[in-house]
C-alpha cells in the first residue's frame, strides 16, 4: 500500500511537471494588429517597421493608434495583437482580446515591462519566431466584477490586475465587510482593499506588502491597504472562490479596476468579485522561468523613482 501510494504520487508529480511545459508548435498568425501607443513617440515608427517585416512573411497587418478602435467584433481566428507600450497598454490589450481568445505579444516601451515579451532592440528575431509558429501561449486569469446597489445592478467589468475598493478624497477609512463564498471573513477598517489576480500580485498588491504569485495560478489575493486595528495580513484564496464586499461609509468611496476603470460607491453598495470566464492570452518565446528572471531584474530597481532623483539620466 505504501509503495502504491508513492508510485501514484510520483506519477502525479510527473504529470504536473509535464503540464507546465509550453506547447511551442503554434499556428502562425494570419493577421496582426499593431496597437501603437498614441502618447509614446517611438511607438508608431516602430510599428511601421514591424508591419513591413511581417508583411514580408505574407501576414496581413494593420496599425491601430486608437485604443478604443479594437473590440471583440473586429477579431477573427488567426488574429494576433502586438501591444507597443508599457504594462498599462498590455493590460488594456489583454482586456479587449480575452473574450475573443486573441493572443497578445507585448513590446516594452514603458519603464518596468513586467508583462511584455519583447524589448525594442530584439523584436526582429522574436517576430521571425512568432511568424514561424515557434511560440507558446501563456494564459492569465482575469477577474469579473459586479457592483450592486439596493439589488439593482450598477456595473460590470473584467480586469487582469486587480479590483480596488477604497476611500475617496476624504482621508478617513472605510469599513469593508468581506465575505468569502458566502461566509463572513472580516470587516476591514482601512484605506482600501485590493482584490488581485496572480498577475496583479506584482502591481499595487506588491507595493503594499503582498506576496508574489506565479502568473499561471488561478487564485485570488486579498490584501488591505493601511488597515486600522483590523486584519492586516494578505490572504490567498482557494481557486474558484467568490469575494463579496459590502461598503459601509459616511463619505466618498470608489471602486477601480486595473487603474483604468473608476466609479464612485455609496453606502451599502455590494461588490462581487470572482474568476472571469475568459483569460488573457500572452505570446511567449522565452521558457516559463522568464517570470522569475524578469522579477529579479525589476526588484530593487524603480525606474520612475530613479528618473525623479536624476531626471537627466
Amino acid at each position: 500500500m505504501t509503495v502504491s501510494k508513492s508510485v501514484n504520487a510520483d506519477e502525479q508529480l510527473r504529470a504536473a511537471r509535464q503540464s507546465r511545459l509550453p506547447q511551442r508548435d503554434q499556428p502562425p498568425p494570419r493577421r496582426m494588429f499593431l496597437l501603437s501607443h498614441p502618447r509614446l513617440s517611438a511607438s508608431l515608427p516602430l510599428a511601421q517597421e514591424m508591419a513591413a517585416q511581417v508583411r514580408a512573411s505574407n501576414i496581413m497587418t494593420e496599425i491601430v493608434t486608437d485604443k478604443d478602435a479594437l473590440t471583440t467584433r473586429h477579431f477573427e481566428p488567426g488574429d494576433m495583437v502586438v501591444a507597443l507600450g508599457g504594462d498599462g497598454w498590455m493590460l488594456h490589450a489583454g482586456r479587449i482580446t480575452a473574450e475573443a481568445g486573441v493572443p497578445v505579444l507585448g513590446v516594452n516601451l514603458g519603464r518596468l515591462g513586467f508583462l511584455a515579451e519583447v524589448q525594442p532592440t530584439e523584436w526582429r528575431s522574436v517576430f521571425d519566431r512568432v511568424c514561424a509558429g515557434d511560440y507558446w501561449i501563456e494564459q492569465r486569469m482575469m477577474l469579473h466584477t459586479e457592483v450592486w446597489r439596493d439589488d439593482q445592478h450598477q456595473l460590470s467589468f473584467d480586469v487582469l490586475n486587480e479590483v480596488v475598493v477604497s476611500r475617496g478624497a476624504v482621508v478617513r477609512p472605510v469599513r469593508l465587510e468581506t465575505h468569502i463564498d458566502g461566509g463572513w471573513l472580516t470587516t476591514y477598517v482601512a484605506d482600501g482593499l485590493i482584490i488581485a489576480t496572480p498577475t496583479g500580485s506584482t502591481a499595487y498588491a506588491l507595493a503594499v506588502g503582498g506576496p508574489i504569485l506565479p502568473p499561471d495560478l488561478k487564485n485570488i489575493l486579498l490584501i488591505p491597504v493601511a488597515p486600522h486595528l483590523s486584519m492586516e495580513r494578505a490572504i490567498v484564496l482557494a481557486r474558484g472562490s467568490t469575494v463579496t464586499v459590502m461598503v459601509h461609509t459616511e463619505h466618498e468611496a470608489v471602486i477601480s479596476g486595473d487603474g483604468a476603470i473608476e466609479r464612485p460607491l455609496a453606502n451599502d453598495d455590494r461588490i462581487i468579485v470572482e474568476a472571469g470566464l475568459h483569460s488573457a492570452r500572452f505570446v511567449r518565446t522565452q521558457d516559463p522561468s522568464y517570470f522569475y528572471r524578469t522579477l529579479m531584474k525589476r526588484m530593487g530597481k524603480n525606474p520612475a523613482a530613479e528618473m525623479i532623483q536624476n531626471p537627466n539620466a
